[in-house]
């Protein structure tokens, strides 16, 4: 199978070449203006797949597909939104010549006019699939799945790339190029207009029972999604998709530039692209993780319902991503599964388990959530990952009601005078080979407090689930100071991650922050214990592990 891949060393066809590098039955034709750069990568290239530099074009496309012949052309090039009047150039030459034809297109208009060749498409027996990417092929399959389960009347959702994952000039240009212009998408029940990147929420990526991102800054973008997806729900309302790139000090700063281009009717940011493409590829640290949502609201048996589908990729995984909506396709040809004739979006194109086949492999992980406003927090914080707990990790964290346990456990305290201070402020136990314990559980309106009583030696926390910055985290105070806490399932642990924490209400630097191994888990039918809290500056401050078992009623 030949195909030809329009900028097919950029940065989605090039990791689309690579995603299709075991196929030994694919000749992959690497295109592109630049000689040079295709002949590059082609020498560069580890694969069973045969690879060739060809200089091309776009403008030239109808005498390269006589002269190649490709079974597929896939079109990496864009920025789709800047193809004018002549944008469906390479469409109209492959519905002529009879190939088949893929796009990563992220601009709306240009996915949802798409639609107009399904005619000659169909008559020409070939089909035209447009926007076979993250953004709608994905958002579209996880919908179909939420659909079975309710009908959908609002969705919003995002993507957040890790800041090493780099971002191409062309998708900066189409970034840059609508921030501060109206964005058409369905917004109270209406076709209506959002201003792009000047419209913004907030929301932590959290795969049930995984390290979440931190909390993140979405801005509106123009994607497909906003005009290709309210036809097939016709009880949908509205709909909105945004993206958190990272620094987010450069976000807010296109976000204010947006603001002012709508409100002062500036001409476009186009030609700031190459500084924010510049910087933006510059600015790389934090965490190499990226991760992507989907929030639906509706209805289930007359009952307003909420479910929301994380993904968090770890490392240089995710910024793959993009390109495996179309390798899923090709390897489905490659299998004899050929998409239906005609010309349309990619919004059918694909099942989730078609993507999370490609997933497995690698360190993506998936998962939804619904809303269990009446569930116990501990629940609602792991979602499904809660009914993998150890059992009597488990049975400690299923009830919100006073309840008491009791066991042993062995004390180590640190021995600096900031350890010692720390630990008389807020009345950790002192060291111990083997004290007995007891911890009293009381619910409040908040959350749950919680009272250790180490040999007669007491200190008191409050445990609850954390909102805003801190969603899907625990949040445990002692006293003045409040630590949010991911809570991590590892095998037959629990883990507990610190993430943020404040004092007074501040937040305070993260370099500052307590920390150390702490986990739960099961031993010999005990539920077991093992928190260690470590300063910066201070070394061990507390070290208390033990087990414990459920006090009876009398």
């Amino acid at each position: 199978m030949k195909i030809l891949i329009l900028g097919g060393y950029g940065v989605f066809g090039g990791r689309l070449a690579e995603l299709l590098a075991d196929c030994a039955d694919l000749d992959l034709l690497i295109a592109g203006r630049d000689r040079q750069r295709a002949e590059g990568f082609c020498a560069a290239y580890r694969g069973q797949a045969r690879v060739i530099p060809l200089q091309l074009d776009r403008r030239d496309i109808a005498d390269a597909l006589t002269v190649q012949q490709p079974d597929l052309v896939v079109d990496a090039s864009g920025p789709f939104q800047d193809y004018g009047a002549d944008g469906y150039r390479v469409i109209e030459a492959c519905i002529a010549a009879g190939v088949d034809y893929l796009d990563f297109a992220d601009g709306a208009d240009f996915v949802f006019g798409v639609s107009r060749f399904d005619a000659a498409a169909k008559a020409a027996g070939v089909f035209v699939l447009s926007g076979v990417s993250s953004f709608p092929a994905l958002t579209a399959a996880v919908l179909r799945d939420m659909a079975k389960t309710m009908e959908i009347r609002t969705v919003d959702g995002g993507i957040a790339p890790s800041p090493y994952a780099g971002i191409g000039l062309n998708v900066m240009r189409a970034v840059v190029g609508y921030a501060g212009a109206p964005v058409k998408l369905r917004r109270a029940g209406k076709d209506g207009h959002g201003t792009g990147l000047a419209e913004s929420l907030r929301f932590t990526v959290a795969v049930p029972g995984r390290l979440p991102l931190r909390n993140i800054h979405f801005s509106l973008v123009d994607v497909p999604d906003l005009q290709v997806l309210p036809p097939a729900y016709p009880a949908l309302t509205d709909i909105w998709m945004g993206a958190g790139p990272v620094p987010e000090i450069l976000h807010r700063i296109l976000n204010l530039l947006a603001k002012a281009r709508s409100t002062l009717r500036l001409p476009s940011l186009e030609p700031l692209s190459r500084l924010f493409y510049w910087v933006l590829n510059r600015m790389k640290f934090g965490e190499h993780r990226g991760g992507m949502f989907i929030r639906a609201r509706g209805q289930a048996d007359g009952v307003p319902v909420e479910r929301s589908w994380h993904l968090l990729a770890e490392g240089d995984d995710g910024p793959y991503i993009p390109s495996m909506a179309i390798e899923a396709i090709v390897r489905k040809l490659l299998a004899g599964i050929r998409p239906e004739p005609g010309a349309r979006s990619s919004i059918d194109a694909l099942d989730l388990a078609d993507f999370e086949a490609l997933f497995a492999p690698r360190s993506i992980h998936t998962g939804f959530r619904a809303d269990e406003p009446d569930a116990p927090f501990y629940r609602r914080i792991l979602g499904s990952a809660f009914d993998a707990l150890p059992p009597r990790v488990r049975e400690l964290h299923a009830s919100e009601a006073a309840r008491r346990w009791r066991g042993v456990a062995e004390v180590r305290r640190g021995k600096s005078p900031l350890a010692r201070l720390a630990a008389a402020i807020i009345g950790f136990p002192k060291a111990a080979d083997a004290v007995p314990v007891t911890v009293t559980f009381t619910p409040e309106a908040k959350g749950e407090r919680w009272t250790r009583d180490f040999g007669g030696r007491r200190f008191t926390s409050l445990q609850y689930a954390g909102s805003g910055k801190n969603a899907f985290l625990l949040v445990e105070r002692f006293g003045p100071a409040a630590f949010a806490m991911a809570l991590v399932v590892d095998g037959d642990r629990m883990r507990l991650v610190p993430r943020r924490w404040s004092l007074l209400g501040v937040p305070m630097p993260r370099f500052l922050m307590p920390g150390g191994p702490s986990f739960e888990t099961d031993a010999d039918g005990k539920f077991e214990f093992n928190v260690e809290i470590r300063l910066p500056l201070a070394g061990l401050i507390v070290a208390y592990r033990g087990t414990l078992e459920p006090v009876l009623p009398a």
